[in-house]
């Protein structure tokens, strides 16, 4: 009974909250938006061998006014399992009761869906919440950090922060910051940057920039459900810690062409690796950078990439070891793109892979391979009421059938299309566990259907 007491005024406050909302937006001109929804999704539940299918309910209140906005997601994930009158039903128990290394933090926090302030690249720029695109300086430590990949069965509350100079008319200082899970502090970073040359009425020199970026793991076997990951008995603890220094220097900047050189010197643990590149637009809409990597024996780039999460006990290994796991080579980055209409088209792609095999006696080992990653977008109003968007992440490519190939891949898709006050959602995503137990299941997949209906 305490328990639905503090729901039932839990409830009470929010509807307060919202009431207060409509009230002030008359006054103010803020923005305010509630949806209502209903679907279904399928969850990989640790006590069950297959996964399991909630139908869900969902209250989706937006705040807005100027650069800030708040989200709230307030979703109850619920199956009929019949019993004795045959109209019983159970509530997902994981969504609300903390249970293992669940924290009370990790349930609770993600019902703040998001709170930002500003675009990134803008002088003052905060997002809290789900974050698939944190970034530091040129992205060879920290390059489209993911906290999303569990979701829906873990939605992870993190923080990006950046600060710039320009915001005070001070342009020679800015700072980075991110932290992957407010609720437990787990991974963070940051970076420093100065730009000592802004005081020069040159319009290319003045935006020389330096940059230094350490990122830390204080967890990494964190989402792993069998912690004893080398199987000796005992549950695995680590840290790894990555930093280094970086330079960012325009070179030339028209609607035409525009090009900027860029170079990293990273440390991770014991072993050292650079890069140095170059990058920038065509046309304004084709994207296009490349970049020369040395690596240094153990050394991964882009230690912190879009699915670090997956592999978070792969990399600890390899960067803390004191064997030659990977020997030193040199290898290559390049990336290109399209963005037209104003963004309503845009598709990324980049491929990175060593020039030569780093360790050619081990065939299957997919640090010898490229490794792609692909996005696409399209955005609502080029086709009326259709939003997608999909995404592609693939290692150890071997072959061009590899590129088809769902091993070591992480894919998912999403389509939104709308037809009045109401949409329809469609969220597919499947990955590949390479550290699965013994008998269970490699591959993971989610998907989830949903319709809402706006009433603000």
């Amino acid at each position: 009974m305490v328990r639905y007491n503090k729901l039932v005024c839990l409830g009470m406050l929010f509807f307060l909250a919202i009431g207060g909302t409509l009230v002030a937006q008359e006054e103010s001109n803020m923005d305010f938006g509630l949806d209502i929804g209903i679907g279904a999704e399928t969850f990989n539940e640790s006590d069950e061998a297959e996964p399991v299918t909630y139908q869900s309910l969902s209250l989706n209140p937006d705040f807005g006014v100027g650069p800030f906005g708040i989200g709230v997601d307030i979703t109850v994930h619920y199956r009929f399992t019949g019993g004795e009158t045959g109209n019983e039903f159970e509530i997902r128990r994981e969504d609300w009761v903390p249970s293992g290394d669940t924290k009370f933090l990790d349930i609770y926090l993600p019902i703040l869906r998001y709170v930002r302030w500003g675009l990134r690249g803008e002088p003052l720029y905060i997002k809290l919440g789900s974050i698939d695109d944190a970034t530091l300086g040129n992205g060879f430590i920290m390059g489209n950090y993911s906290n999303t990949l569990f979701m829906p069965e873990l939605r992870i509350f993190g923080l990006a922060f950046d600060m710039d100079g320009r915001l005070f008319k001070f342009p020679y200082l800015g700072i980075q910051t991110f932290v992957a899970n407010l609720a437990r502090f787990d991974m963070m970073g940051g970076r420093l940057f100065i730009r000592p040359l802004a005081w020069l009425d040159v319009p290319v020199i003045q935006h020389l920039e330096f940059g230094y970026t350490m990122v830390g793991d204080r967890s990494p076997y964190l989402h792993l459900e069998d912690k004893d990951w080398d199987g000796d008995g005992t549950d695995d603890t680590g840290s790894a810690l990555v930093w280094g220094v970086d330079f960012k220097q325009p070179i030339l900047s028209s609607a035409i062409f525009s090009m900027t050189a860029f170079g990293d010197i990273v440390q991770q643990n014991e072993n050292l690796g650079g890069m140095l590149g170059l990058g920038g637009s065509l046309f304004s809409f084709l994207p296009w950078g490349f970049q020369a990597r040395f690596l240094g024996t153990n050394f991964i780039p882009t230690y912190f990439g879009p699915t670090y999460d997956i592999y978070r006990p792969i990399y600890h290994e390899i960067a803390g070891s004191t064997e030659e796991l990977i020997p030193s080579s040199v290898g290559w980055f390049g990336t290109t793109g399209l963005s037209i209409l104003d963004g309503q088209i845009a598709f990324h792609v980049s491929i990175d892979g060593p020039f030569v095999q780093p360790v050619p006696e081990e065939p299957d080992n997919w640090v010898n391979y490229p490794h792609l990653r692909g996005t696409f977008r399209l955005a609502e109003g080029l086709i009326p009421g259709l939003d997608f968007s999909a995404w592609y992440d693939k290692k150890n490519i071997q072959s061009f059938a590899d590129l088809i190939d769902p091993s070591d891949a992480v894919i998912g898709a999403s389509i939104n299309y709308q037809t009045g006050p109401a949409v329809i959602t469609l969220e597919y995503d499947i990955k590949y566990n390479p550290e699965a137990a013994d008998g269970d299941e490699q591959w993971e997949t989610t998907a989830g259907l949903k319709s809402s209906i706006g009433l603000f």
